[in-house]
């Protein structure tokens, strides 16, 4: 019971920290994170599938809906942010939070998170998503 409640804990702030990160992106509009992503190298359309990923599968896990999926989609942006984006930054100042935002992503979606999971609701294949 208590990997349960901790998973819970770590699966709510996980899920409030990326929909906060996604909900500001729209900061000062959804443009200059287009801009931005462009900037990087990136087309500026995965501006808006990384902002709504992050708005939408953010909610997911507070609510305990698909942790698993969502988490593997976390982690992927996490890698990619962490190689592609961050890692020239070095670690403080630089990748630390993506990397435990990472190892966060990984451990949720190996070990889900079922305590006041709306999962539990699901029908048969879906309660394990």
């Amino acid at each position: 019971m208590k990997t349960e409640i901790g998973l819970l804990i770590l699966r709510v702030v996980v899920g409030i920290t990326f929909l906060i990160h996604g909900m500001d992106k729209f900061n000062g509009g959804i443009d200059g994170t287009v801009t931005m992503f462009e900037g990087m190298g990136f087309p500026g359309f995965l501006a808006y599938l990384v902002t709504f990923a992050e708005i939408l599968g953010g909610l997911a896990l507070i609510l305990g809906l698909f942790t698993r999926v969502v988490s593997i989609i976390f982690a992927a942006i996490m890698v990619t942010a962490i190689f592609q984006v961050k890692a020239d930054g070095g670690f403080l100042g630089g990748f630390e939070l993506d990397l435990v935002l990472l190892a966060c992503s990984i451990l949720l979606a190996l070990s889900s998170s079922r305590l006041v999971a709306l999962n539990r609701v699901l029908p048969g294949a879906l309660k394990n998503m």
